[in-house]
């Protein structure tokens, strides 16, 4: 989960992502970004966002950038579904963001 409302910690959270995503043991494992606070007016849309964190360079697993409010709940069902039918069966690795 990625608080979607903080650009001043934007390029911390994408250092974060990058060192996740050369873990050896998550190497097969698919990622879901909730982009959490989506309500808010100044928060970075999951366009802006999956942008930001470099997802388009990411090809080697699937990932998905999910929009969501923890407040009212809003989208987390939405993207556990979408990570429940994108973990590999045979694998069984997922993570989040958070």
């Amino acid at each position: 989960m990625i608080d979607s409302n903080d650009r001043e910690r934007i390029d911390e959270a994408v250092e974060e992502l990058q060192k996740l995503l050369r873990e050896d043991e998550l190497r097969d494992a698919s990622l879901l970004v909730l982009a959490n606070k989506q309500d808010l007016p100044q928060a970075l849309s999951v366009a802006e966002l999956g942008r930001k964190l470099k997802l388009d360079s990411v090809r080697d697993r699937k990932w998905y950038v999910q929009a969501t409010q923890a407040n009212t709940g809003m989208g987390l069902d939405e993207g556990f579904s979408w990570l429940a039918k994108n973990v590999d069966g045979a694998k069984k690795k997922s993570f989040w963001f958070w």
